[in-house]
């Protein structure tokens, strides 16, 4: 699905040059479930920003879905992460004066779909990750678990075909972190293509594959035994 090759993002300030990723070369295949694991300062985030093209990287390629979208300009990058990409983040990002519905249904209002088609995608990805009977709530309504629950909603109303999840039980208890998981395992057994930063092995091993980061490199990757 994705490739990165020879790929570096150098950040610069007047007196400081930061080398956050570091020759990388990763390739995820449609369908995958991958962890990016690292100590904090890593790149992790940098990687998956740079994956989900919300950062572009200052030297290497990147091929996506078999096309190299290196010298793409925003507009470009953002027409193919609308249809192809949704985020999950750590701290939900909902909209606080909307309601459960209406964050959800968010998602679909740059798409060009009618009213009735949305309504009904939302009602059934609602259903999906129980939280249909919240739909009227709003956010501060809702626990830290059900927030993030209408946070995976809202990266799967689209059908996208790849999820970006940047540490996405980081503000949750334990339980409802286990719930989450769960939830992403479900869709990637689904056939969704999904990469996530964790901090945490336990969560990882909900993936097949791990890469681990040190300084902007790749220095391991490792495949969980089927």
């Amino acid at each position: 699905m994705l490739k990165l090759h020879n790929l570096s993002r150098v950040y610069q300030t007047d007196d400081v040059e930061t080398l956050a990723l570091n020759n990388v070369n990763i390739e995820i295949a449609k369908g995958e479930f991958v962890a990016i694991m690292g100590p904090s300062g890593c790149g992790k985030s940098t990687l998956l920003n740079t994956i989900g093209m919300l950062d572009s990287p200052t030297s290497g390629q990147y091929f996506f879905q078999d096309q190299d979208i290196s010298g793409f300009s925003e507009a470009q990058l953002s027409a193919i992460r609308k249809k192809n990409i949704g985020f999950i983040f750590q701290n939900f990002n909902l909209i606080d004066e909307l309601t459960v519905a209406e964050n959800i249904e968010l998602a679909l209002l740059y798409h060009n779909i009618p009213a009735a088609e949305r309504q009904q995608r939302v009602a059934k990805v609602m259903d999906k990750v129980g939280i249909a009977h919240r739909a009227k709530h709003m956010p501060s309504q809702l626990s830290g678990g059900q927030q993030q629950r209408v946070a995976v909603a809202r990266a799967v109303v689209g059908d996208q075909a790849m999820i970006l999840a940047d540490e996405p039980t980081g503000n949750l208890d334990s339980a409802h972190g286990q719930e989450v998981m769960e939830m992403l395992q479900a869709l990637n057994d689904e056939g969704t293509t999904i990469v996530m930063v964790t901090h945490s092995p336990a969560h990882a091993d909900f993936a097949k594959r791990t890469i681990n980061l040190f300084d902007g490199h790749v220095v391991t990757e490792n495949v969980r035994a089927a």
